[in-house]
This record gives structure tokens, sequence and C-alpha cells, in this order.
């Protein structure tokens, strides 16, 4: 073969490469598109996820959208591959991660901020302040009266009330309170949102809700040391008597010490496999900005600079 007939049959080989590889496939590109069009998350992420997309999708020439349901259909549906970015308080499990790697996926999962599960009460509710030990007793059924808590208490039946049965909140309430355990007790209930949790506490004297701090904060209030005034924020102890001087309610400064004991790290579980614009927006979490809205909203960053200053007042 002379030198211009091994050119040619080259080029011949290299052109079928080429055209085989790079042929592209509408099929999985439009499979891509949709699963990049928006995220799921858990209902509770709602308030700062929401003001995160706002500023997000205003810079961006590809825009994504929000998709609110329960942590376990949120992951679902990263797993079936209906999406690529999933909100919630855990990691990935060891099954899911293997199940995705399996499939030549790179699963990763990254953190970009820490809240708080709030307790809330009633605003007739004389007692404001609860023991760990004491609110898993509530949820092991050991503790079913008001008055199994607190002796003095007239409220009768406690009334437990979470936002959803497959969210984030019963989840993290079951492995990190109860070990694991199911729930006991035969008064716990939930509704379908974190606004019903506390619609429905402000109209039952009796009850106690289970919600995410960021549906707390008085937006009105820029310091961010301002809950809701319809409801009660409960003051939680670690050790085995609450009392007000021991027990800490979810303020960011709170999280930041260690003190309040119901902290949870919010997880962007991502598995984007082109970078797109999912792995856009949870980079855009992470950067100052993205932090800085996490910071406004009350609840902790992951990754932003605080500064802490004591201040003294004069009341004299």
């Amino acid at each position: 073969m002379n030198s211009f007939n091994r050119i040619v049959g080259l080029s011949l080989i290299l052109g079928l490469f080429l055209s085989c590889g790079n042929k592209p496939n509408p099929a999985l590109e439009e499979a891509y598109q949709k699963a990049a069009a928006q995220f799921y998350a858990d209902e509770s992420f709602y308030p700062i996820l929401d003001e995160e997309l706002f500023y997000f999708n205003r810079q961006q020439l590809d825009t994504i959208a929000a998709a609110y349901t329960n942590e376990q259909e949120a992951v679902e549906k990263l797993i079936k591959l209906e999406t690529w970015l999933a909100f919630t308080t855990r990691d990935f499990t060891a099954k899911e991660k293997k199940n995705l790697q399996d499939r030549k996926y790179l699963p990763r999962a990254v953190p970009i901020a820490y809240d708080g599960l709030a307790i809330i009460v009633n605003n007739s509710n004389p007692d404001s302040c609860i023991t760990i030990r004491d609110f898993a007793r509530v949820l092991r059924g050991e503790a079913t009266q008001w008055g199994d808590i607190y002796p003095a208490s007239k409220l009768g039946e406690i009334d437990v009330v979470f936002d959803n049965p497959l969210s984030s909140t019963v989840r993290w309430c079951v492995d990190s309170i109860l070990g694991g355990e199911e729930f006991k007790s035969p008064n716990i209930g939930a509704v379908k949102t974190s606004a019903a949790v506390i619609d429905y506490v402000e109209q039952h004297p009796n009850a106690l809700g289970i919600i995410g701090s960021n549906w707390l904060n008085d937006k009105r209030d820029t310091t961010n040391v301002t809950f809701k005034k319809n409801i009660t924020v409960m003051g939680v102890s670690k050790l085995d008597s609450a009392t007000k001087i021991n027990s800490w309610k979810p303020y960011q400064y709170y999280l930041y010490n260690g003190n309040y004991p119901l902290r949870r790290t919010i997880y962007a579980l991502l598995n984007d496999t082109r970078s797109g614009v999912p792995s856009g927006f949870v980079h855009f979490c992470q950067l100052p900005k993205g932090q800085l809205i996490i910071l406004r909203s009350g609840l902790l960053p992951r990754t932003a600079n605080m500064n802490v200053r004591e201040i003294y007042l004069n009341k004299e």
C-alpha cells in the first residue's frame, strides 16, 4: 500500500470512529434535559430554597424549577433518574449510592446549611421547655398526656402533629431521636405541609408540632431573633430536667455553638452527569451570595464566615 492509500484508509477509519462516537442520541438528550429542568426537595425546605431559586434564576440563561414533596419521594425521583438533584437532611445510603454507581453514575452529597428541628406548641400552653428524654417518651408513646411530663398541666392528651408521614422531620426523629425505632404513640398524626402544622397548633391548645426551623422566622425581623407570634417555640434541653436556663431555641447562634440539640444538616444530593444547571444551582448555594441568603433566612450557613459579638444591655 502506498502512502496515499494509507492516508485515505486512515481517514476513513477515523471518520468511522468519529461518526459512531459523536452521533447524538435524541432520546438520551431529551431524558437528560427533562430531568435537569427541576429538582425535588422536602417541603420543609421551601422557604429557603425558594429564595435561593429566585436569585439564581435571575442571573441564568438556563433556569431550573422546584418541586416540593416529601424526602422519600425526592430521593426516589433521583434514583429513578427523573431528576439530577434532591434536597434532604441525609446523605445517600450505601444501597442508594451503590445502585447509582453500578449504573456508572457518580452520586455525591453536598452539605449546604444547617437547620433546627423545631418543637412548637399553642400560645396558651404554659409549658415552654422540654427535654430530649421527654420528647423521645412522647414519640415512643410512654408519655401520652401533658400531665405525664408536667404534673400540673391540665391540657390532657398530647396531640402530636408532623408535616408529612414521609418527610425529613419524621425520618430524622426516627433515626436520631429513637435510634431507628418506629413511633409507638397512638396520638401521632400528620397533615400535608409545614404551614398546615403551624395552623393546626395555633388552633389546638393541646397540640405539639414538629417542623423545620426555617418556617418560623418573622420576615419583618432582620436580626432573625423573632419567631412567629401565633405559636410558641419550645426550648429544648439535653439535661434530665428542662428549665429556661438550660433549654435552647433554634436560633442561629445556638445552632452554631451546638447548644440547640436538634440540629440537622441540609444536603444537596447530586447525580448530574454533565455538571449542568442542577450542579450550577448547588454551586450557587455554596457561593458567598448563596450562603448569605441562608444566613438572612435564619438558618446556619455551611461555609460562610460568621462574626459573633457579645452585647451587654444596660437596663437602668
